[in-house]
């Protein structure tokens, strides 16, 4: 699931490797074309959260980054060179935000073998690698044929009816501000969805930015799945985008991947009818 920039560099040529990069800022939507036209790990092509990654948005009715469609971004990945029997790399400026999202989208289809940098961009730079100027021009093959394994996520029905489920846990992946409802930078309710817990993604991560050892997240997440395999877990975050980092990182400890509401805080607010909490409870 995690690759490291060297063994990511011994693979660079390789046929069976698809690497993406992901880098995105939800202040400065731009941000990431142009820093990927400014440098990129050679042959790695990019990948656009609001454009390639996402739906459009429906004021009032969806999230900030609902899922693609899925002929579309079936119709992306076919774009991107990326064929289902390829081992595709993602990558951010590092601490995995963004790539997760390709990573969970991919799974989503049920993609064999997906991996993320461990530490982005910032451990590849730091590790004197090469970087290139050139947009890579991919070879389109075949259509990337898939179904998506709808057993991934919920609703937000769904998860309306699961608030006092005992057997239940839902993770909130943004930060403790966020989840007490103390600041709102950019949605227009402040607050978390009731019964949840503060799980903020960035612990999944050493100081350094690189995900912590599995042992560690097995620790972290272990409360979750205290009832084992049995308990349900259900991540969501903002826009849909940081929870996929909980899912990966949940996952990489050895859990069965939690499910993720896609349509995360953003969408939940669109519906008077959903109740909101503030504070740490």
């Amino acid at each position: 699931m995690l690759i490291s920039p060297a063994s990511l560099h011994s693979h660079l040529g390789d046929a069976k490797y698809r690497i993406i990069d992901c880098r995105f800022a939800l202040n400065d939507p731009e941000y990431g074309r142009l820093a990927y036209l400014q440098d990129h790990i050679p042959g790695a092509v990019y990948a656009d959260l609001n454009k390639d990654l996402s739906a459009p948005v429906i004021p009032g009715k969806t999230g900030r980054h609902p899922l693609p469609d899925v002929q579309t971004f079936l119709a992306w990945l076919q774009q991107a060179g990326i064929t289902s029997e390829d081992i595709v790399v993602a990558y951010d400026d590092g601490p995995g935000a963004y790539a997760s999202r390709l990573w969970w989208l991919l799974k989503w289809l049920g993609h064999a073998d997906v991996r993320i940098l461990d530490g982005g961009l910032k451990a590849w730079r730091a590790a004197g690698y090469d970087l290139s100027t050139e947009p890579a021009t991919p070879k389109q093959g075949a259509p990337y044929e898939a179904t998506p394994d709808e057993r991934l996520l919920v609703t937000a029905e769904e998860l309306h009816s699961k608030l006092n489920d005992a057997s239940v846990n839902i993770l909130d992946a943004r930060a403790a501000p966020r989840f007490a409802g103390e600041m709102e930078p950019i949605d227009p309710v402040a607050g978390h969805i009731p019964n949840a817990i503060c799980a903020p993604f960035e612990e999944n991560l050493t100081p350094e930015g690189v995900f912590k050892p599995e042992e560690e997240l097995r620790r972290r997440f272990a409360t979750y799945y205290a009832h084992g395999k049995a308990w349900e877990v259900i991540c969501y975050c903002g826009s849909g985008v940081t929870a996929c980092h909980n899912i990966f990182s949940a996952h990489l400890a050895g859990y069965p991947m939690p499910k993720l509401y896609p349509g995360s805080w953003s969408e939940w607010i669109t519906d008077p009818n959903h109740p909101i909490a503030v504070g740490n409870e």
